[in-house]
């Protein structure tokens, strides 16, 4: 059995200068998705104005009757604004806004204007229960009771974390020891505690074999994930990736900085090997976090959801992104995504952090800024004609091989600095 502390949005889960847009016009050819990471935490959220939705993707590996869920919450919340969400449009969000690889061809250098051309575009940037009496002594107070799905869900006030501690402990909740320091904050800010279990009987009757996402709705001017909750018990530097719909436009942290990654390089063609980009993925997000000491906000992802170049996938329909807790598009009965009319803003966030670099939680706030940004790394191939093709334009046709054979040694360059990987590797790699 696998015991997790979800650092996504806090709950502890017990058994994550904008270029001009500019049309790449290039073919994707591979994907670096969450799965990258070993048990990185997946947050869905929706925000507008003071309104917000939380999806929450459980990621537990154990048997059920030891899994629970402490999330804060500013609200005491209805049944109404509790449901459990298909797991789906996780694997949906992750996909489309997934850092890809795209990759591009030379055209025949004989023909300068036209390469000339082509270069041009192609280098510019883009765009239970417990005795009321006993809860009354622990200064913990049931605030409401439900059962949605397979989980039987109870919303709590408290006073004293200690008392919280404790009757989570005596109601059968397994949370780690020493859970009332991780709690105290949220206490004296008069937050309430959603806590859910399975419900077994409820579970079988589902028929699902894993946990489906939880998802709720609250209202409050507060606009943050409570990360600190998820670090009880962690040994090291976790990781949470945040996906955040939007109507106006980019998202940002408020109390951390928020940094692009770099992205938009030219790198070895070998990149396109099976496996190859994933390596690079990691190597490259592990040295960028280690570079920045564990303490920054990465954004992989700002896109209008209407549209995407490269496209990694689809993007997600008005019944998904219904799903998903947006409100402000409107479901025609097609199931489409209407192109181009009222746009959601897609931003994706990646932090990896410890207990020690990340000591308040996450604060957040919608930007106007809609300039679009992806993690894409792109790989040109070059022109494989024959010399025989070229016979009136020599010239052209060797100045181009050279200005290849600089291409490929920039390229092997920056994936050295990116990776930190031995560059006489990189070249030996680049001309298997």
């Amino acid at each position: 059995m696998r015991t997790t502390v979800a650092a996504a949005f806090a709950a502890v889960s017990i058994a994550a200068v904008a270029p001009p847009a500019h049309a790449f016009c290039g073919f994707f050819v591979g994907k670096a998705d969450a799965s990258l990471f070993n048990e990185a935490s997946q947050v869905l959220m929706v925000r507008d104005g003071s309104k917000t939705v939380l999806t929450m993707l459980n990621d537990y590996k154990g048997e059920p009757t030891d899994f629970a869920l402490v999330v804060p919450v500013p609200v005491v919340l209805k049944k109404d604004d509790i449901r459990v969400a298909d797991k789906k449009v996780f694997d949906r969000i992750d996909a489309y806004s997934s850092p890809r690889l795209a990759e591009y061809y030379d055209a025949n250098p004989c023909d300068r204007r036209r390469y000339r051309s082509e270069d041009a575009v192609r280098s510019a940037p883009p765009s239970a229960g417990s005795t009321r009496g006993t809860d009354k002594a622990l200064g913990v107070q049931v605030e409401a009771r439900y059962t949605v799905g397979e989980y039987d869900i109870v919303i709590l006030s408290a006073s004293q974390s200690d008392g919280l501690e404790t009757w989570l402990t005596q109601n059968g909740y397994k949370i780690p020891a020493g859970a009332s320091r991780a709690l105290r904050p949220y206490i004296q800010q008069n937050m309430k505690f959603f806590v859910a279990r399975v419900n077994l009987k409820e579970q079988a009757k589902s028929g699902f074999s894993y946990l489906r996402p939880l998802q709720f709705r609250f209202e409050s001017a507060k606009f943050m994930l409570p990360v600190r909750l998820g670090m009880i018990n962690s040994r090291g530097p976790q990781d949470l990736i945040v996906y955040v719909l939007s109507r106006q436009g980019r998202v940002e942290s408020t109390n951390y900085p928020t940094v692009k990654l770099p992205a938009n390089m030219e790198l070895p063609t070998f990149l396109k090997r099976p496996g190859e980009f994933a390596k690079f993925y990691k190597a490259m997000f592990d040295r960028q976090a280690r570079n920045k000491k564990l303490s920054v906000v990465f954004t992989e992802y700002v896109w209008d959801m209407g549209w995407c170049d490269p496209c990694a996938a689809d993007p997600l329909s008005v019944a998904e992104l219904r799903e998903a807790g947006v409100t402000w598009v409107a479901d025609d009965g097609t199931g489409k995504q209407q192109m181009g009319a009222r746009p959601v803003v897609l931003t994706r966030l990646h932090i990896r952090y410890t207990k020690e670099t990340f000591p308040e939680d996450l604060g957040l706030q919608e930007t106007k800024d809609r300039g679009n940004f992806q993690a894409r790394y792109v790989l040109r191939h070059p022109w494989r004609g024959s010399i025989l093709q070229c016979l009136d334009a020599i010239g052209e046709y060797r100045r181009y091989q050279v200005s290849v054979a600089e291409r490929e040694e920039r390229a092997a360059q920056a994936l050295a600095s990116l990776t930190g990987w031995d560059i006489d590797d990189i070249r030996r790699r680049a001309k298997r």
